[in-house]
């Protein structure tokens, strides 16, 4: 590990057991999560499909492999993160860069060693539209949480189930079911990003054995944070949202550029001498 982040990972731990839930932003690399860290909020996580975007790659529906980010490339942006902040962050894994349950260890374990506070395992087959067969995917996050254990760190391992987001895959009653086979194999977080009104949310709150993670800006601006809290979410997190938006943002940048030639997407910048001391305060703490 680059540096000791056992009190950050024990933070994180304490804020799945809070009362109240918390709200995780999502960063894709150093400056993102120094901006994102100085506004407030607890934790942070990475993002797999912000880093892939930044990198000129595909995230999720990934349609060959040359266009996915491979394990080692992630862990290059990740640990940027986690050097740049002194707050926990969570890392998206993606489905664990291997099928086996000992692919999955070696990743957390790697994970570890990063300093990262938690991360998140998925049971959707990479480059399928297929989730992994349950009895595997159970094993595959037994297998994590044996590393965990066996290291003695507090890191928080998410489940992340996707039913919702596969169609034919049993929606909201195998996404709950899953979520609960994956809380009794040892996953302290559950997941199952697709839910976005407040009606299934609550259901998923109610139904799950253990706090969930509700990931917002999923295909829709709707939706607000504090009220997901109020009905028991535990953490919000926005995924790819903001590193899509600042990708949004640069194709309105170019497109009034070229069209009209004026910069009036520059009102909106964030000064270089904010920036400057933000990033030297940041860096000297």
């Amino acid at each position: 590990m680059s540096k000791d982040r056992t009190i950050a990972t024990r933070a994180f731990k304490a804020l799945h057991a809070a009362k109240t839930g918390f709200i995780m932003p999502n960063a894709w690399d150093a400056g993102s999560a120094l901006v994102l860290a100085a506004s407030g909020f607890p934790a942070i996580a990475t993002t797999s499909a912000g880093i892939a975007f930044a990198l000129g790659k595909q995230d999720y529906g990934v349609t060959s492999a040359a266009l996915a980010v491979p394990r080692e490339e992630m862990f290059e942006s990740i640990r940027k993160i986690v050097d740049a902040v002194s707050l926990p962050v969570n890392a998206d894994l993606e489905a664990g860069y291997g099928d086996s349950p000992d692919e999955v260890a070696e990743t957390i374990a790697m994970a570890i060693d990063a300093g990262v506070a938690g991360g998140n395992i998925e049971d959707k087959i990479p480059e399928q539209s297929g989730l992994y067969d349950e009895s595997l995917a159970e094993e595959r996050i037994a297998a994590a949480r044996a590393v965990i254990d066996d290291a003695g760190s507090a890191f928080v391992l998410t489940a992340r189930t996707d039913p919702l987001l596969v169609s034919g895959k049993g929606g909201l009653t195998e996404a709950i079911r899953r979520a609960n086979l994956y809380r009794e194999a040892g996953a302290d977080c559950l997941y199952a990003p697709g839910a976005s009104d407040l009606d299934t949310v609550k259901t998923l709150v109610r139904e799950i054995d253990g706090p969930i993670n509700v990931v917002m800006g999923l295909g829709t601006a709707q939706g607000n944070a504090h009220a997901l809290i109020a009905a028991g979410v535990q953490r919000i997190s926005l995924g790819g949202s903001i590193a899509r938006s600042a990708l949004g943002f640069v194709r309105r940048c170019a497109d009034e550029l070229r069209e009209h030639g004026t910069l009036n997407f520059a009102e909106q910048q964030i000064s270089q001498s904010d920036l400057n001391s933000l990033f030297a305060r940041s860096r000297a703490a």
